[in-house]
C-alpha cells in the first residue's frame, strides 16, 4: 500500500508540473518525457491515419482542423482524470476514514475524489482524520486552480489564433492561394509597387515573432488550421520565406536590410 501512496503522489506532481508547463510557463519544455507530449504522440498517430483515409480533400481537412481543439480538451479531461484517480488511490491506500454509509471501496474514494475535485461539495462523503482533511482541502485547492486557469487559457487560445489569421487572410491577394513566394513579387512588380515590399515584409517580420512566441507559450495552436481553404500559417510562412529568399537572390529596387532580417526572423520561427 505505502508504493501505491508514492506512486500517486508521484503522479500527482508529475501531472502538476506538466499541466504548469503546458499552461503557465511561456517557455518551451525540450524534456522527452513528459505526459503531455506522450499524450499528443498516442492521439496524433490513429487521428492522422483516419485523416488519410478520407476519401475527398475537404474531407480530410475538415478531420485535421478537429484535431487542434478537440486535443486540447481531450489533454484536459487526461489531466483531470489522473489527478482525481491519484487522490482516490492516495485516499483508498491509507485508508481514510470517512462519515458515508458507503464501503470503503476503491470506487467510494474515486467519487469522493471527483466531488472534491470539482469543489461540488455533496457532503455525503466526509473525511473524519486531519490527514484525510487536509488532503482534501489540498485536492479542492488544486481542482479550483485547474478549472480557472482552463477557463482563462482558452480564450487566450482563441484570440492569439484570430490574431494569426487576419494576416494570413490578407496574404491571399498577395500571394494567391494556396500562397506563393514568387507571386508576391509578381504582383507588386506589376502593380508598380515593389517600393511597398519594404513595409509588406516589416509587417510580416512582427507577424513571425508573434508567431514564434504564441506556438511556444501555446503550442496546442500548431494544430490549429486556418478556417479557408488553401491556407495554412505553415505555408504563409514558406511564402515569406521564398519570397525574401527572391528578393536577396536578385530583386532590385528593395531595401535589403528590411528583407535579410525579415528573412531572418522567418527562419528562425521556422526552426524553432
Amino acid at each position: 500500500m505505502i508504493a501505491i501512496t508514492l506512486l500517486s503522489i508521484a503522479l500527482i506532481l508529475l501531472v502538476l508540473l506538466d499541466a504548469f508547463e503546458g499552461m503557465v510557463l511561456p517557455r518551451r519544455v525540450a524534456r522527452a518525457y513528459r505526459p503531455r507530449r506522450l499524450f499528443y504522440l498516442a492521439l496524433w498517430v490513429p487521428w492522422s491515419a483516419v485523416a488519410r483515409m478520407a476519401k475527398t480533400g475537404g474531407a480530410r481537412q475538415l478531420i485535421l482542423a478537429w484535431f487542434g481543439p478537440f486535443s486540447m480538451l481531450a489533454l484536459f479531461t487526461f489531466w483531470a482524470g489522473i489527478l482525481i484517480t491519484s487522490f482516490a488511490l492516495v485516499n483508498w491506500s491509507l485508508a481514510m476514514p470517512h462519515t458515508s454509509t458507503a464501503s470503503s471501496s476503491l470506487g467510494t474514494y474515486v467519487y469522493f475524489s471527483g466531488v472534491t475535485f470539482f469543489t461540488l461539495g455533496f457532503g455525503d462523503v466526509t473525511p473524519i482524520s486531519a490527514l484525510g482533511r487536509a488532503l482534501a482541502v489540498f485536492e479542492a485547492g488544486v481542482g479550483f486552480g485547474f478549472l480557472a486557469i482552463v477557463i482563462g487559457y482558452v480564450p487566450a487560445i482563441q484570440g492569439v489564433f484570430s490574431e494569426r489569421e487576419a494576416l494570413i487572410s490578407m496574404l491571399d491577394a498577395r500571394a494567391g492561394s494556396p500562397p506563393v513566394g514568387s507571386q508576391i513579387l509578381i504582383r507588386m512588380a506589376r502593380s508598380g509597387s515593389l517600393h511597398a515590399l519594404d513595409s509588406f515584409l516589416g509587417e510580416w517580420e512582427r507577424w513571425c515573432a508573434k508567431l514564434l512566441e504564441s506556438v511556444i507559450s501555446f503550442p496546442v495552436l500548431g494544430y490549429y488550421r486556418s478556417q479557408h481553404d488553401n491556407q495554412s500559417w505553415l505555408a504563409s510562412l514558406t511564402a515569406i520565406l521564398d519570397a525574401c529568399a527572391l528578393s536577396i537572390a536578385g530583386a532590385t529596387g528593395t531595401n535589403t536590410y528590411q528583407v535579410q532580417v525579415t528573412f531572418a526572423m522567418a527562419r528562425h520561427a521556422a526552426v524553432d
